[in-house]
């Protein structure tokens, strides 16, 4: 960990990760093991896998490919554009191709929120101005923390309500599918979907397990 990275202090991360091209589930996988793995990160929570329909400029398209979603929550030491670059070498990792803004991906993670802080540059806006209208980030990012809050926006529970009576909404639901929560139940992670895991500031009474890896 660098200098600057330990004098930062610590805050709550909320990341949203979506794929609707190739090994879906396989590349979530992965990339939440990556996001995991960031030096000055600590994963503190994942929420279970959902589905849902891909939203171009004009709306809802579906003859496009349809997405699978997740959110995760990390402690995060580092500087705001420091894991802004690691997220964005994770995508670059897996493939993404950023010829089209609204194009189909095979990795989109976003940054929502690093604790209340306020940010609008060239590279970077937090919290992300479209959170709040986007019920495939509402919905698991409320699984992993039922009093979340957008910050400068309100309550994540009531804002989904909101999504749910626009005209622009599109249903997104949590997936059954058995090979889906494989990506948020992985060895590596010894996590259970949408719970802290033990040992974590969400949980510090929690034993780690006895073969868990100090990575950070």
């Amino acid at each position: 960990m660098t200098d600057a990275a330990a004098a930062a202090p610590a805050r709550t991360a909320v990341l949203a990760l979506g794929s609707n091209l190739g090994d879906r589930e396989g590349t979530l996988a992965a990339a939440v093991r990556a996001v995991a793995e960031l030096p000055g990160a600590q994963l503190t929570a994942i929420s279970p896998v959902y589905a849902s329909d891909a939203v171009k400029p004009d709306g809802v398209d579906l003859t496009a490919p349809g997405y699978l979603n997740l959110v995760v929550s990390v402690l995060w030491t580092g500087e705001p554009h420091a894991l802004l670059d690691a997220v964005n070498a994770i995508e670059n990792d897996h493939g993404r191709v950023r010829e089209e803004r609204w194009g189909d991906r095979t990795l989109d993670i976003d940054l929502i929120c690093l604790g209340d802080l306020r940010i609008d540059d060239d590279r970077l806006t937090l919290p992300h101005p479209r959170a709040a209208e986007r019920d495939f980030v509402l919905a698991p990012w409320l699984d992993i923390d039922p009093d979340a809050e957008l910050p400068g926006r309100g309550r994540v529970r009531e804002l989904l309500a909101v999504t749910a009576r626009t005209a622009r909404a599109h249903p997104v639901t949590a997936s059954t599918d058995p090979a889906h929560t494989e990506v948020a139940h992985t060895e590596t992670l010894h996590k259970t979907p949408g719970r802290p895991r033990p040992g974590t500031p969400d949980d510090p009474t929690g034993d780690l397990p006895e073969d868990e890896d100090d990575r950070r």
